[in-house]
């Protein structure tokens, strides 16, 4: 079923990534300049720089010491996953195509970063828009080895059958999760070639949009932020401000540009250029050169600005449209608590889903977590400095949060029986309303009755009925 969903023109690829390494610079281990930019990519940050360990073993599992162990045994995994590393998007490489444009067209100069900028090749095409990459596939692959040890139980050989996947109909979310269970294929057969995913004992992944880009299906969501042109007020206000104004006239000056040339929404994709080279090729982009760490800082809040405005705790509707897939969640566990109390073998012990940051920033804040004493605005920057609600350390690509319900022996009543731990990035999270590394499941369903009970995904993304009538005769 997955097999030839993308065609990628090989000659074009070979092309543009042998042209962008003749003119950047392949990585050293810790290049100084990537090293200081890269914890403020934002939502295309690396999952390695949420996870720094991973570059000296992407493959060897990280046990967080906090994870239950001994007397508890995982039951089950229910697990959100962000896809793999990405191409932009079209609306990105037209921006960075007109950005291109402006410095081919420009008079000539002497600076070194402008001449370096011209002669940088514009490898990115049209096709790419928003696909998965190799370094992708490679994410996932990975993820799914560094799981499989770490939850041996769960990813058996005789689990394999039962492992249930369900994705978000977007190209780079339905590859993820076939290269996660080819991930998988090469835990369980090492020596042997994975066959095609829909020939795959557990089969491809099921498309679920109304669970997985439940915010399409948010018509409250849709009219109050999506389409609404005031709701990211302060996102614009902060592309004017100070912060961005004073970059903006340092990249004219770097670039030989007229300032009035350049405006936010350029620097930004700039900026991204470099983040996008390092992930995709793990080179080392011109335009890294442009940006210092400060600056990158400034446009880390832009871009953190908008996910908290449009994805976070900026209006109600982002995080109750994610009710849904909050309740889904604990539907499945509930299944596994029940069938466990019976006896009966567990029928889905690992539930996979793939999805994007959009999917996982409604319900963490949903749950509480990353939540900062004064919203984000674009008048209150240093003040926030030291924010919770950093995008890139929440929601890089590849990132995860997975919930492993245990099931404890010797425990004293029933309730003690069943425990939960939530993990973020394969590290433990602790609960947002008591700081404890576990809690009993009674009291982890107690705690949100209110998600659980109350809110329905038909009524929170209702629009409020309008009154037409008159009372005037």
């Amino acid at each position: 079923m997955l097999r030839g969903l993308l065609r990628v023109p090989a000659a074009a690829l070979a092309v543009a990534v042998l042209s962008s390494l003749a003119h950047g610079s392949l990585l050293e281990p810790r290049d100084p300049v990537v090293s200081a930019l890269s914890p403020y990519f934002g939502t295309k940050s690396r999952y390695e720089d949420a996870n720094p360990g991973l570059l000296r073993d992407p493959e060897a599992p990280r046990r967080d010491p906090a994870l239950l162990q001994e007397a508890c045994t995982p039951l089950q995994l229910v697990a959100l996953i962000r896809h793999g590393t990405r191409y932009p998007t079209a609306k990105q490489i037209r921006k960075l195509r007109q950005l291109h444009g402006l410095l081919q067209s420009r008079g000539p100069g002497t600076g070194r970063a402008a001449a370096a900028l011209a002669a940088w090749p514009l490898w990115y095409a049209d096709w790419m828009d928003g696909q998965l990459v190799e370094k992708g596939r490679q994410d996932m692959r990975q993820l799914a080895l560094r799981l499989a040890s770490l939850f041996p139980a769960l990813f058996s050989r005789e689990n394999y059958g039962r492992l249930q996947l369900i994705t978000s109909s977007k190209h780079r979310c339905v590859e993820s999760g076939a290269a996660f269970l080819t991930g998988l294929w090469q835990h369980f057969h090492p020596e042997l070639p994975p066959p095609d995913v829909a020939d795959m004992e557990c089969g491809p992944p099921r498309i679920n949009d109304k669970l997985m880009r439940f915010f399409d299906h948010c018509e409250k969501f849709l009219t109050e932020v999506e389409r609404n042109d005031t709701a990211l007020y302060h996102v614009e206000a902060f592309k004017t401000g100070p912060e961005m104004q004073n970059i903006l006239k340092k990249v004219a000056a770097a670039l030989q540009v007229p300032v009035n040339n350049l405006n936010a929404d350029l620097i930004q994709v700039a900026f991204f250029t470099c983040s996008f080279d390092l992930a995709i090729k793990g080179v080392k982009s011109p335009w890294c050169d442009v940006f210092d760490t400060d600056d990158a800082k400034v446009l880390e809040y832009l871009n953190d600005l908008k996910q908290y405005w449009k994805r976070g705790y900026g209006y109600t509707i982002n995080s109750r449209s994610s009710c849904t897939l909050f309740q889904d969640i604990f539907q499945h566990l509930d299944k596994a608590v029940e069938q466990k109390k019976r006896s009966q073998p567990i029928s889905s012990p690992v539930i996979l889903q793939f999805g994007h940051a959009e999917t996982l920033l409604p319900l963490l804040s949903l749950m509480g977590y990353f939540k900062d004493k004064e919203p984000l605005t674009a008048y209150n920057y240093k003040e926030q400095m030291h924010r919770k609600f950093r995008s890139g350390h929440i929601v890089p690509y590849a990132s995860n949060l997975i919930f492993v319900l245990y099931h404890c022996k010797n425990a004293e009543t029933v309730k003690e029986e069943f425990r939960v731990q939530i993990l973020l990035n394969e590290k433990v999270l602790p609960l947002a309303y008591s700081q404890e590394t576990f809690s009993l499941y009674e009291d982890l369903k107690n705690h949100y009755k209110d998600i659980l009970q109350s809110c329905q995904s038909g009524e929170e993304c209702e629009l409020p009925k309008v009154n037409n009538t008159s009372d005037e005769l």
